[in-house]
């Protein structure tokens, strides 16, 4: 077995209207130690989805009935359950507008099995730590995140982040005041190694940035340094 998620649910639906390429997926992953579900249609897909019975969905953007990213919006204002969203190669604007709607990590077809099966194990590894131990709140101004809930406060009010955001903001708020690299966000949070071309880090750092809010004294939280990476900026006193 590739990674040891024994505490991790181990079952994943499939929702690709394409039945032999579900049928090899199917084949892979039990390979790995994974069940798996498969379902065709856009139909009844976002409820299948948010049955609390799967540790994370592959979701493919061109569905019958129900194209992907419907039902990733739909999915997004009731489940916070890890998406893994197949696009057509080429369509940056797909994966784009998938990171933006809520994706946790998104695939160009056609694609490489071992590509797939390490982008499935970094997204469970983030969405299910091995580590149960409490581990310290990190807190920043009026922004304070708790690692062991994986819960968020701004000012007391609750801040609903994807699993991806969560992680990112984690490793900005741990290093406030330091520029932390687009190389060392790609590696922790993504888990995977940087490529200049793929823009997820700036549609995940965006969404961060618009559910934060400016800080208390108008100020941008997460500022950018241009060709080296990100700082979350120490409140002003």
């Amino acid at each position: 077995m590739a990674d040891n998620l024994m505490t991790v649910p181990r079952r994943i639906l499939i929702i690709d209207d394409d039945r032999e390429l579900c049928e090899l997926v199917t084949e892979l992953l039990r390979g790995e130690g994974f069940d798996v579900d498969c379902h065709y249609t856009g139909a009844g897909a976002v409820e299948l989805a948010d049955s609390g019975s799967h540790a994370l969905v592959i979701l493919d953007v061109m569905l019958p009935e129900k194209n992907g990213f419907e039902i990733l919006r739909e999915l997004r204002r009731r489940s916070s359950v890890p998406v893994i969203l197949l696009t057509a190669r080429g369509q940056d604007v797909d994966r784009i507008v998938g990171l933006e709607i809520g994706a946790d990590d998104y695939l160009p077809k056609p694609f490489n099995s071992r590509e797939l099966t390490a982008r499935i194990h970094a997204v469970l590894r983030r969405a299910h730590p091995r580590d149960s131990e409490t581990q310290p709140l990190v807190g920043v101004g009026d922004v304070t995140l708790d690692p062991t809930t994986r819960t968020v406060l701004r000012n007391s009010t609750a801040v609903e982040l994807t699993t991806v955001e969560f992680d990112l903001l984690h490793m900005l708020l741990a290093a406030a005041g330091r520029v932390v690299t687009r190389e060392e966000i790609s590696l922790q949070v993504l888990g995977r190694a940087f490529d200049p071309f793929d823009r997820s880090i700036d549609v995940h750092i965006g969404k961060v940035r618009r559910k934060l809010g400016d800080d208390a004294a108008g100020d941008e939280r997460i500022k950018t340094i241009r060709g080296v990476g990100y700082i979350y900026a120490q409140p002003r006193h």
